[in-house]
């Protein structure tokens, strides 16, 4: 009985040492989690018979180190969660390892070419779309037409009436003061549009426009109370610019909220239209939101959708496999989805990677006291082997 005894002891300390040296082999695996064997004693009826590895404990709960990359399809979970990705069979994989990139379809992917699901971005709205692979549009986008202009500064009040009259944009003595925008017509060209602003009254200026050099016959009059706050137009001004060659006819809504009339020197505080030219796709990063933003070269960055996290009522019972990741259990439960912050799950951190979270010192302690436990085990094996041998010599 003795024999059977140290033997599940060695069998028992075998498993522990297989399980402290795969820790430590994965010392330096981003996102791995640290297990722990369970020891249990084992008995038939009253009469004992050894040891077992009753279970293995994962320390998922605990986080490893942030390592920061500064690459912008990197990103690691500060909290609970788990990356949601499918592999080549279809079936869900999670993994703590945000090493992404978008493969030659424009799928968005981790360094093992399994697809990152996530929420489809809803155009115009912020509602999150259906859930499944993120696609990058890779291609160009097209171009958009300037539809708005904001304008807020302050038109001076110490600003006299122009004695120059009327209006003439080639003679400084005719105007006040002048800015200059730049809009896109739907081909995404370039135009400027300068608006000429002239004291036309107490409290009142009155703006011209011009565009492309070309006078325009609009005018928008700007109103002010005695505070000098604006008071009318009270929304923005519709100013119809023609029909440049080849595109559509632009129109751009200038709006003046904000603008003050007060004492002092003139400045432009906002001067800002849409609108865009055309862009050709650069890239893809994170945020800590979890959007994924597709980068083009007219500056322009567009949500293609939002990575979802898993986040389970029981992470400990989840099954490792390879490729750092896990998959369900029936004790794990089944997969809650959200948005990174939302719900249980923790935020992104772009640009880093979380590290391993095994504790080197503590597994060579542990090292060392599983090889004293074998060494003791195999003690009383020999010391067992002397004794019958003594019984033998002594029959």
């Amino acid at each position: 009985m003795s024999f059977n005894i140290a033997l599940s002891g060695i069998n028992a300390i075998n498993t522990e040492l297989n399980t402290i040296s795969n820790n430590i082999a994965n010392s330096g695996t981003y996102g791995f989690k640290s297990s722990r064997a369970n020891f249990a004693s084992m008995y038939a009826g009253t009469q004992p018979t050894g040891t077992e590895v009753s279970s293995l404990t994962q320390s998922i709960e605990i986080g490893g180190g942030v390592l920061t990359t500064g690459r912008g399809m990197d990103a690691s979970i500060q909290g609970r969660g788990f990356f949601v990705t499918r592999d080549t069979t279809g079936a869900e994989v999670y993994t703590r390892v945000g090493i992404f990139s978008t493969d030659a379809n424009g799928y968005v992917v981790d360094s093992f070419g399994r697809r990152v699901q996530g929420y489809a971005a809803v155009p115009g709205a912020t509602t999150l779309g259906a859930m499944g692979d993120l696609q990058v549009a890779t291609g160009q986008i097209p171009a958009q037409a300037s539809t708005t202009l904001n304008y807020v500064g302050n038109l001076s009040a110490d600003w006299t009436a122009p004695t120059v009259t009327p209006f003439d944009r080639t003679d400084p003595l005719s105007f006040n003061g002048s800015l200059v925008s730049v809009v896109y017509d739907s081909l995404g060209v370039q135009h400027s549009v300068t608006q000429y602003f002239v004291k036309s009254g107490v409290n009142q200026a009155t703006v011209h426009y011009t565009f492309d050099g070309v006078d325009q016959p609009a005018t928008t009059v700007l109103d002010f109370d005695t505070s000098g706050q604006l008071v009318a137009p009270a929304g923005a001004v519709p100013i119809a610019f023609g029909t440049p060659p080849g595109a559509a006819p632009l129109t751009v809504a200038i709006s003046y909220a904000g603008t003050t009339q007060t004492a002092g020197e003139a400045t432009t505080s906002t001067n800002a239209a849409n609108g865009y030219a055309s862009g050709t796709f650069l890239g893809v990063q994170l945020s800590s939101d979890g959007s994924v933003l597709a980068q083009y070269s007219n500056g322009q960055k567009q949500s293609i959708g939002t990575i979802a996290l898993a986040t389970f009522p029981a992470e400990g019972q989840l099954v490792p496999i390879s490729d750092t990741a896990w998959t369900t259990s029936t004790e794990s439960g089944a997969a809650l989805y959200s948005a990174p912050g939302s719900g249980m799950a923790g935020r992104l951190t772009p640009g880093a990677l979380e590290q391993s979270n095994v504790d080197m010192t503590a597994q060579l302690v542990n090292l060392m006291s599983a090889q004293r436990n074998y060494q003791a085990n195999t003690k009383v094996i020999s010391a067992e082997n002397e004794m019958m041998q003594t019984l033998m010599q002594a029959v």
